[in-house]
């Protein structure tokens, strides 16, 4: 099931994706419209790290293609921020967290081109939205793995781009933490910003986002929040991990859905 809508900001087309002869996604086809806090969830090695990376061009396409705004990446790259799995930095570079932050501002300035005071500017109030201006000095690797994190979303914020795409960004982040930065998110939403997030938790999925898509290498559903969350659907993604869905149970009760056994 997938509700089409105009003016996308991101539209995939079937996409596969394969890692060593093997579908990681298969014939992946949605559009995400413009405006929306949008999750991709599902389960485990369900393919949805592997669909930004494909958005991004940091992973080979066996079919399929992308396109954001309409255009290939190469020519909106400017309107495009990424932040990457934890996981997949190396924290020991030897840089502060203003430095890591300013590197998002590079985009905004010519080749050879200094950084300019209103930089600095931007890089401080973006550390400020997650809460770690008292860190600006701080070097990376002596940060927690919750404030690295929050770093990387400090530098996307300072790349100021019109559509967010984020792997697990609350991965390792405390609950207090995790809810400041989703009400960020949907202020930025607001602002008429497109996000797009890798989340895991349904039920805070349910809570902030508006827009849904749902995968287990294909494509299960992609909609507004209210259209994908069904006991049907949900049970389609999850499979036998159902038990996972329990946290589900009395919100969907709420919202008259009925709840599969």
């Amino acid at each position: 099931m997938v509700i089409q809508t105009p003016q996308p900001a991101l539209e995939i087309h079937n996409l596969t994706v394969s890692y060593r002869d093997k579908p990681a996604i298969w014939n992946i086809d949605f559009t995400i419209p413009e405006g929306v806090l949008g999750g991709i969830i599902g389960p485990n090695g369900a393919g949805k790290s592997t669909v930004l990376k494909a958005a991004m061009g940091l992973v080979p396409v066996s079919s399929g293609h992308v396109r954001i705004f309409g255009n290939p990446l190469s020519e909106v790259r400017q309107r495009v921020s990424y932040v990457p799995q934890r996981e997949s930095v190396d924290w020991d570079f030897p840089a502060s967290a203003i430095d890591v932050v300013l590197m998002g501002r590079y985009g905004k300035r010519s080749l050879w081109s200094r950084l300019q005071r209103s930089d600095h500017d931007i890089a401080m109030d973006c550390l400020r939205k997650v809460q770690l201006q008292d860190f600006a000095h701080r070097q990376i690797a002596q940060l927690s793995g919750g404030q690295q994190q929050r770093v990387f979303i400090a530098r996307a914020l300072a790349q100021e781009a019109d559509i967010y795409l984020m792997d697990e960004p609350f991965a390792g982040i405390d609950a207090a933490t995790e809810n400041a930065i989703l009400e960020l998110l949907s202020n930025m939403r607001n602002e008429g910003k497109t996000i797009l997030v890798v989340h895991h938790d349904l039920q805070s999925a349910y809570e902030y986002f508006d827009w849904i898509v749902m995968l287990n290498t294909r494509l299960v559903a992609s909609g507004p929040k209210d259209t994908v969350f069904n006991a049907q659907l949900l049970g389609e993604a999850y499979g036998a991990k159902l038990t996972m869905l329990s946290r589900m149970a009395n919100l969907l009760k709420q919202r008259e859905f009925p709840v599969q056994e």
